[in-house]
């Protein structure tokens, strides 16, 4: 069956007249109630996301363990493992470019050698 131009204009004419019968008032939204923990959200204070993941090695150091460390985009953070699933010790540098420390933990460096104190272990160079 081949539409002819006369068709194809009745039909978009059909179509465009069953449009127009819509209502033509604008579409009133109503909210709902209104929200019961408004007044404490806009007390509450700004949420400060976490830095993102800037890098991620695993570094071989000079007694033969390994340490898994994570360094974060705001430059004063790094995580340390000692498993690559254990639990992490976040270290943290008074500003970019100081060691990161935390209690019995000193990690010097953000590169692919870093120097690294654990608790029982002293200090020693990692490389990854």
């Amino acid at each position: 069956m081949q539409k002819t131009p006369l068709t194809l204009a009745a039909v978009s004419l059909a179509a465009l007249m069953s449009l127009a019968a819509c209502n033509s008032e604008p579409e009133t939204v109503s909210g709902g109630p209104a929200d019961p923990d408004a007044a404490n959200v806009a007390a509450a204070p700004p949420v400060t996301l976490p830095p993102a993941l800037t890098a991620s090695r695993t570094y071989r150091c000079k007694d033969n363990s390994l340490a898994y460390i994570d360094f974060f985009a705001d430059g004063t953070s790094a995580d340390v493992r000692a498993e690559k699933t254990g639990p992490a010790t976040r270290l943290t540098a008074p500003t970019k470019g100081e060691p990161f420390v935390a209690a019995g933990y000193k990690l010097t460096g953000d590169g692919t050698t870093v120097t690294l104190e654990q608790p029982g272990k002293g200090s020693q160079s990692c490389k990854a």
